[in-house]
C-alpha cells in the first residue's frame, strides 16, 4: 500500500503511466470497446466504471497544456454533438482536475487513434460511448 494514491492504480497500471512520456496517450476504454486489438499494451480494470478510473489516473496524471485538446472521446455514430452519460462524467472529472472538456472524434478516427495510443485500459465501463483519450503532458520542476 502507497500513501495518497487511490486504490484504483494498481501496479501494473501505475508502471504504464510513470513510463509514458510526453506527449504519449492512454486510452480509458468501456467494455465493449476492441481494447485487445487495438492495444500496444493491455491494462484489464474489470468491474470498474470508466468515471472512477478516469479519477484516479487525473490524480497522478498531468495532461498535455501544448495542444488544443489533451482529451478526446468518441462521437455518437449519427449524432456528433450528442453527449453521452459517461462523456458528461468525463467532463465533469476533468473540470474538477482543473482540465477543460474533453474534445470528441468520430468514431474510426477514435479507434485509429487508439491503435497508436502507448495503452489501453479496459475497464468494466457497460454504458456505451464510455471511452476517452488522454494525451500525457509534463511537471515543470
Amino acid at each position: 500500500m502507497l500513501k495518497g494514491l487511490s486504490p484504483l492504480l494498481t501496479p501494473e497500471l501505475l508502471h504504464i503511466l510513470a513510463s509514458m512520456g510526453h506527449g504519449d496517450e492512454i486510452v480509458l476504454a468501456d467494455a465493449n470497446f476492441p481494447a485487445a486489438t487495438h492495444a500496444k499494451r493491455l491494462v484489464r480494470m474489470p468491474g470498474l466504471s470508466a468515471p472512477a478510473v478516469l479519477d484516479a489516473v487525473l490524480s497522478v496524471l498531468p495532461l498535455d497544456n501544448f495542444v488544443t485538446h489533451a482529451a478526446l472521446t468518441m462521437q455518437v455514430v449519427g449524432d456528433a454533438s450528442s453527449v453521452p452519460p459517461a462523456v458528461a462524467e468525463f467532463n465533469t472529472l476533468l473540470r474538477q482536475h482543473g482540465h477543460p472538456q474533453a474534445a470528441s472524434l468520430e468514431r474510426f478516427a477514435f479507434y485509429e487513434r487508439a491503435a497508436q495510443a502507448f495503452a489501453v485500459v479496459a475497464t468494466g465501463e457497460g454504458r456505451i460511448y464510455g471511452n476517452i483519450l488522454l494525451k500525457k503532458g509534463v511537471i515543470a520542476l
